[in-house]
């Protein structure tokens, strides 16, 4: 669980204490609901990482845009408010950037909420390619946290940050990669693949790895 679950949840607690102390504990029982609600809401559960030339999802939710882009592809995937909401990033290599931008709060299942709502992209470059996504608050959701910075190494599936409630989340793909997802489906953060290596992406990068055990 988030840490921020807990801190949520005794504070509403406390408050209904106080609530049920000066009044009677009938009246308190929202806040000891919407409690509860913030131990569930900011659960973190571990997922199985896929191996082999694969990018997995950032988030859980929707996959609301498949959008040729820019010489790739764009990815959106819009998160409700009962989906969990920890992020994760696509592939393994680097973190090369992060960077914040304020925004509009728009419904985040809107494809607008990609361009106009507030952000926080990263690039993750590793193996050969280059992966930029965005956390992209929503109508509700207005707390964007990233744990990582610029030079972090991280792991295909590891941790990077959450949005607190309701958002979305697109990630950037080069052509190098085939996607493997469409709009309407569901996919968990760290354990669904949305898009696999192309042939020649994947035999240049098995080369290159092959010269590379030669060399050393």
């Amino acid at each position: 669980m988030v840490a921020d679950g807990i801190y949520y949840a005794l504070g509403l607690a406390a408050g209904g204490g106080l609530v049920g102390w000066f009044t009677n504990h009938w009246f308190a029982s929202p806040l000891y609901v919407l409690g509860a609600f913030c131990l569930w809401f900011f659960r973190d559960p571990e997922r199985e990482i896929p191996s082999g030339p694969v990018a997995v999802s950032p988030a859980d939710g929707k996959v609301v845009v498949v959008k040729p882009e820019k010489g790739g592809t764009r990815i959106g995937i819009f998160l409700n408010v009962f989906d969990v909401h920890v992020n994760r990033t696509p592939i393994a290599g680097s973190v090369t950037a992060v960077n914040y931008r304020k925004g509009a709060f728009l419904v985040a299942s809107k494809d607008e909420a990609s361009s106009q709502n507030e952000q926080n992209t990263l690039t993750v470059e590793g193996n050969g390619s280059r992966v930029v996504f965005s956390q992209i608050a929503g109508l509700i959701a207005r707390r964007i946290v990233c744990f990582k910075k610029p030079g972090d190494k991280v792991a295909m599936g590891e941790r990077i940050g959450l949005i607190k409630f309701g958002s979305r989340v697109d990630v950037a793909l080069g052509p190098e990669w085939d996607i493997v997802v469409t709009p309407g489906m569901r996919v968990s953060a760290g354990s669904s693949v949305i898009a696999r290596r192309g042939a020649l992406a994947a035999a240049k990068e098995a080369t290159e790895a092959q010269h590379g055990e030669a060399n050393f």
